[in-house]
């Protein structure tokens, strides 16, 4: 564990004033007092409900030492640092204690409504294979050299984010890949992290119920373009490129203020790399590929036309970089499955069962026109949607499975400290047909109903909670993971036969 001294710590940084000792020891950083250890600096914020300020005297009680904050206060007993705007200052004292990570990394970011996480996989593969190890945060996971993390959320705080970064070196990677959210380019948690690609996969209907308008959203997405510079880096010697996806109306917008260079890729729109000539099958999907007036062929065991999208993406990284286009497109035969992105379940029924993440209105109707690609039989789709969250996409979701699906079951998402009957009732507005769904709200029941329904030749999608292992309710959270239950549940009807 590393330590650094509080002077130290505050080195080059435009601090108010410090009351106490700038002579104590520093051992991490750390924003939630649920979370601080021995030696810690608290950084106390205000955040969208609470106060940080609020929990001062319980990170005390847990050993913080010093701690971050807007007023002082003369009854502490332990160092504190003023300065009106924690939030900030909070990402440079992040970077500082942890040395700045991101100056040592090839860095990627992600950002887009939908895409991140396989494109983050995807281009992980790719730089494992040539430039050695690469650490992912992501949705599902943080992938830290050997270490595996859960993810808590997609992108983590601004201290965690550093911690994590400055772990994947003491870990010998040489790159790491990050998706990055609106919300956290909006909250500040990526500020002091110096990316060498930016990636823009998609902007659809999603999270309004944070940024209220589409053109809010696509303006905090806009911030981590705008942080490229066409020069290469002083330290770093990586060229800086924005790889855009074309055939998305938002593109131009997205890259205003970019001054690095520009790496297009679309299917419908000409673009620096084009696919055409698209083959899908249950096994993968092959493409040609079109990049400065030259043809390649492609095959990639990923399924659906969205996954071409996010391979452009993965191959307009590489390009970027200097790596050998055929090189790239024989590492892309090879990509690995991603969990919980139109996942088989294997069952000893040998139903075609897949659980996906697809919680918005975009990402359902690509999966399940995915689907459609290779379908022989009928398509039943599970799903709901989460509480607490935008309200507007419910019967969107709903008109979309109506449409690509032939049986629909509407039951509960994570209903958060919302009523699970109320969400269904926002869902099934979206519905023009009484006879194309069912209700069940009872996830586990609605998951055992499709199963029953189903023969050899239909296809089973369970949509919305994808990797989770847990489902949150008003008063508890529960373990509930949609692949664990189709096992389960495949192997007793095996069992009865």
């Amino acid at each position: 564990m590393s330590h650094m001294k509080l002077k130290k710590v505050l080195k080059d940084i435009p601090v108010v004033e410090v009351k106490g000792s700038k002579e104590v020891e520093i051992t991490g950083v750390c924003s939630n007092s649920k979370l601080i250890s021995p030696g810690n600096l608290f950084i106390a914020k205000k955040g969208n409900s609470l106060d940080g300020a609020l929990f001062i005297s319980e990170a005390i009680s847990a050993g913080a030492i010093a701690v971050l904050t807007d007023l002082y206060d003369p009854s502490l007993k332990i160092t504190q640092i003023i300065h009106p705007d924690v939030h900030a200052i909070e990402p440079l004292i992040a970077a500082q204690f942890n040395h700045f990570p991101s100056e040592s990394l090839f860095m990627v970011g992600i950002t887009g409504t939908n895409g991140k996480t396989t494109t983050a996989y995807l281009i992980k593969h790719l730089l494992d294979t040539f430039r050695g190890p690469c650490g992912l945060i992501g949705t599902i996971e943080y992938l830290i050299g050997n270490q595996t993390y859960q993810a808590s959320r997609t992108t983590p705080d601004v201290s965690t984010n550093q911690k994590l970064l400055r772990e994947m070196i003491h870990n010998e990677c040489r790159s790491a890949v990050m998706e990055v959210t609106s919300h956290a380019l909006e909250q500040r948690r990526v500020d002091q992290i110096d990316y060498d690609v930016a990636i823009f996969t998609n902007l659809t209907e999603d999270h309004l119920d944070y940024h209220q308008t589409m053109e809010n959203y696509c303006s905090a997405k806009l911030k981590l373009f705008k942080a490229l510079r066409r020069e290469k880096h002083a330290k770093k010697n990586f060229p800086q490129a924005a790889i855009i996806n074309k055939d998305d109306s938002w593109h131009e917008k997205i890259i205003q203020g970019c001054t690095a260079e520009i790496i297009s890729y679309g299917i419908n729109h000409v673009a620096d790399l084009q696919a055409f000539d698209i083959l899908f099958s249950a096994r993968g999907t092959q493409f040609s590929l079109r990049y400065r007036q030259k043809t390649f062929r492609v095959q990639m065991p990923l399924i659906g036309r969205y996954n071409v999208y996010n391979c452009l993406a993965a191959l307009g990284c590489g390009i970027s970089q200097g790596f050998p286009i055929d090189e790239l497109i024989a590492a892309a035969s090879t990509f690995p499955p991603v969990p919980a992105r139109l996942e088989p379940v294997s069952n000893p029924l040998e139903l075609k069962i897949y659980v996906d993440f697809a919680h918005s209105p975009d990402a359902l109707k690509n999966v399940l026109m995915c689907l459609q690609e290779f379908n022989k039989g009928k398509i039943i789709t599970v799903f709901g949607c989460g509480g607490d969250r935008d309200k507007l996409k419910r019967p969107m979701m709903a008109k979309i499975c109506e449409e690509y699906s032939d049986c629909c079951i509407v039951t509960s998402d994570n209903p958060r400290s919302e009523d699970p009957a109320v969400i269904l009732q926002d869902i099934l507005k979206g519905f023009s047909n009484q006879k194309s769904f069912v209700c069940e709200l009872d996830r586990r029941k609605a998951i055992e109903m499709a199963i029953d329904m189903a023969s050899p030749e239909d296809i089973v999608l369970i949509a919305g909670k994808g990797h989770e292992t847990y489902q949150i309710f008003a008063h508890h959270t529960v373990e509930f993971d949609d692949r664990v239950i189709v096992r389960e549940y495949c192997n007793k009807l095996e069992f009865k036969v």
